[in-house]
């Protein structure tokens, strides 16, 4: 202690493992296959099997040839600051054929118990016996889309069918995660595509939601 002065204690150590802050570490989410021969996302239901979205899926993660990212580790962004994204366990998913050859329609329906935004790319990967293909953005603008509770929307994957004869690539699931979610869904699909297509960019590209026809 110093003359005149007040003697100063040091800190005392106490072991132990330093918490760390929120958000410091991300969750690695997990992802399981599932496929059914129906063209609804679930009997009865209609919402498909959950699924987290897998790291460097379409929403969260590769880039198109355009430069522009794509993908389904969480659909893309575009909502409404401080508005409410639709959450993936609210919604019922569906698919219907397209207006032309090789593209398909994914509906969306709002069966939660309130309004909420699916502004935005919705991610969407396609797997079969040759494997996964990530679908690429469109380019397209994404357009406002606030749902009301019953209410439904959808968005456009387009893929380059099988027309040479051959076998072609056969795909039987889309995991498709909606704008600013994590969460997927499965849904069964039949999507033949020639296998001269390459496995790395092979096509195929999904539109914004609201922009479906």
């Amino acid at each position: 202690m110093r003359p005149g002065g007040r003697g100063r204690r040091r800190p005392k150590k106490v072991a132990g493992q330093a918490v760390p802050a929120p958000g410091d570490s991300a969750t690695s989410p997990s992802h399981k296959k599932s496929a059914s021969p129906s063209s609804s996302s679930k009997s009865g239901g209609g919402k498909g099997e959950d699924r987290k979205a897998r790291p460097g899926a379409s929403g969260n993660g590769g880039t198109d040839s355009s430069g522009t990212t794509g993908g389904s580790g969480s659909g893309s962004d575009g909502g409404t600051s401080g508005s409410s994204s639709c959450k993936t366990s609210d919604l019922a998913f569906s698919t219907s054929h397209g207006m032309a050859e090789g593209s398909l329609l994914v509906n969306i329906k709002n069966v939660g118990s309130s309004s909420c935004d699916l502004t935005g790319f919705p991610g969407a990967d396609l797997e079969g016996d040759a494997g996964p293909v990530i679908a690429a953005r469109n380019g397209e603008a994404p357009p406002p889309v606030h749902v009301a509770p019953g209410e439904e929307t959808r968005f456009t994957l387009t893929y380059p069918p099988n027309d040479s004869g051959g076998s072609g690539a056969t795909f039987n699931t889309l995991v498709v995660t909606p704008p600013n979610q994590t969460e997927s869904r499965t849904l069964p699909v039949s999507i033949n595509m020639s296998v001269t297509e390459s496995p790395s960019s092979p096509g195929v590209r999904v539109g914004p939601v609201g922009a479906g026809k």
